[in-house]
């Protein structure tokens, strides 16, 4: 079960990092753009590492406050659950 936990946690941060960053490019590009919801909820199962890391990586999202208080709170909520996992 370890080993399909960890997989789960590269593959869930490495998806919510790859479409953070894609939501930067069609914001820049003024194109449809990834739902809030949709980042939420990748943060909420399991991803929030991935899209905290793009979120200040690529300057994306930085000054709304969901997103600067409830990711970093998902995060540690994803850490929580890991742990208790993982131990």
């Amino acid at each position: 079960m370890q080993t399909g936990l960890i997989l789960w946690f590269l593959f869930i941060n490495v998806i919510g990092y790859l479409v953070m960053s894609d939501d930067k490019k069609r914001a820049q590009r003024r194109r449809d753009r990834t739902p809030e919801r949709t980042l939420f909820l990748l943060a909420f199962i399991g991803g929030a590492l991935g899209v905290w890391i793009a979120m200040y990586r690529k300057r994306h999202k930085t000054k709304h406050p969901s997103f600067t208080i409830g990711i970093p709170l998902l995060l540690f909520l994803n850490a929580v659950i890991y742990g208790y996992f993982l131990k």
